[in-house]
């Protein structure tokens, strides 16, 4: 007799996205060498070279390694700092181009927890339903708003079939 072991339990979906800055941001950075370089000139050409693009590189790094990522793991949404688990949320609504400009600008609600970053156009707007929470929505900046809405759809539901069984 065999016995066949069945695993009812699919592995949760995953979701991660580094909200890096845009590249005229990584651009702007980089101009600082030639600052930096002219400011250090009457000292030395050749510490004026070395550390303007020591400055810039620790600049973008800076800023690359600082900026915050978005997942959706193990049942919970992770932006930034602040995480939630996906049974306390409700859909999650893909914005692009003027419908995300309208969310982050007149149909802003001020007691929404945002993740706003400039240079990425779309977002994600998710409704809370935990009742002891203040923020009536999570408005979160994506470079595919698209696939984190449906990564979250996909969480809430591994969520709701792993209670039922």
């Amino acid at each position: 007799m065999q016995i066949m072991h069945v695993n009812t339990r699919s592995p949760a979906p995953v979701y991660r996205e580094k909200l890096s800055p845009s590249l005229w941001t990584l651009v702007a950075a980089a101009l600082g060498a030639p600052m930096i370089a002219l400011a250090l000139s009457p000292v030395d050409l050749t510490l004026a070279l070395v550390g303007g693009v020591a400055v810039s590189a620790a600049i973008i790094a800076l800023l690359i390694w600082l900026s915050p990522s978005v997942s959706v793991a193990d049942g919970e949404l992770r932006a930034g700092r602040a995480h939630i688990d996906v049974a306390l949320l409700g859909d999650a609504e893909a914005l692009a181009g003027e419908e995300a400009r309208t969310a982050r600008g007149r149909e802003f609600d001020p007691r929404s927890w945002t993740l706003v970053r400039g240079g990425i156009d779309g977002a994600v707007r998710i409704a809370v339903l935990d009742a002891n929470d203040p923020a009536p929505f999570w408005i979160i900046s994506s470079r595919t708003p698209d696939r984190l809405a449906a990564a979250l759809r996909r969480a809430q539901s591994y969520a709701a079939h792993s209670m039922q069984m």
